[in-house]
């Protein structure tokens, strides 16, 4: 069994930490909001500052919201940098910036540690599940190193290639998922506006060529007026920030991913920061003045 440590114990990351803990390893934990306690109950053990983890870990996880947020845990004082020794492994499995990610792998590997970033796609219920879809960057020998502990909490894990290659992937499949949510969105907004149920238009289209895993989950959110995360909106806003940022770098056009923004964005202007990301229908619904399943 391995000592490991992981930072980040929110939404996703307490079940992803939790599957380690089951299968027998020693892990040390750390969030800004407090360990929870079913988490210690199972055996983890709690841990004052990312640096105390680092010194007790052999491999360090983290699972955190955003590029400032990885920065600070690596680095900032009692950060993860101050408690590596030589020979030890950060896995970031946030979903940050790929360019970042390339400066933070040159800055742990000189401190003569794997750097290995893998970010996840499968929100909560993949996280709980232990069915993750997990994309990663990294050297041969890093990848092939954390790969058992990967198996723990996912399930479709791809070494796509060097260091920052699992955020770019990442940022590809959150410009899907935002694509699709917006398609399935406009289709039942559509169908019920023209007097369709649009519970058995959903249930018709999953036996076609429109069925989607989005179309199954969140079409369903939709209808049903779940919104709550899953995955909150304000994380997609960051990601897609991410895709268009770095394509205005590259002198690429993503006019779809842009659409997609502005409805998070009219999301987030009515109080929808913290909806789960299928909410983005609400903002499909304010300008067509009608919500789905309503005369």
């Amino acid at each position: 069994m391995s000592k490991v440590g992981f930072i980040g114990l929110g939404i996703m990351g307490a079940p992803m930490a939790r599957h380690l803990i089951m299968a027998g390893h020693d892990v040390f934990l750390h969030s800004r909001s407090g360990v929870p306690s079913p988490l210690t109950e199972a055996g983890g053990v709690a841990c004052v500052s990312p640096q105390a983890v680092a010194e007790s870990a052999n491999t360090i996880i983290l699972m955190v919201p955003d590029t400032p947020h990885v920065q600070e845990v690596l680095f900032a004082e009692n950060g993860v940098a101050t408690g590596l020794g030589a020979g030890k492994c950060v896995i970031d499995m946030s979903s940050i910036s790929p360019l970042a990610t390339k400066d933070f792998a040159r800055k742990i590997d000189d401190l003569g540690c794997d750097y290995v970033d893998a970010p996840v796609s499968g929100g909560e219920v993949g996280a709980k599940a232990g069915s993750l879809t997990i994309m990663c960057g990294g050297s041969d020998a890093a990848f092939a190193r954390v790969l058992p502990l990967l198996e723990l909490m996912g399930q479709n894990i791809t070494h796509v290639g060097d260091v920052g290659s699992g955020q770019i992937c990442k940022v590809a499949n959150q410009i899907i998922v935002a694509l699709n949510i917006e398609a399935v969105s406009e289709a039942l907004v559509f169908a019920s506006k023209a007097g369709a149920d649009p519970e058995k238009v959903r249930q018709a289209l999953m036996g076609g060529f429109a069925s989607s895993k989005i179309l199954e989950v969140h079409g369903k959110r939709m209808i049903k007026r779940t919104f709550d995360p899953g995955f909150r909106i304000e994380l997609h806003q960051k990601d897609l920030g991410l895709a268009l940022s770095n394509a205005r770098q590259m002198g690429l056009s993503l006019p779809n991913t842009a659409t997609a923004m502005e409805l998070f964005n009219a999301c987030v202007a009515n109080g929808g920061s913290a909806w789960d990301h299928s909410g983005m229908v609400r903002a499909l619904e304010l300008l067509a003045d009608h919500e789905i399943g309503r005369s």
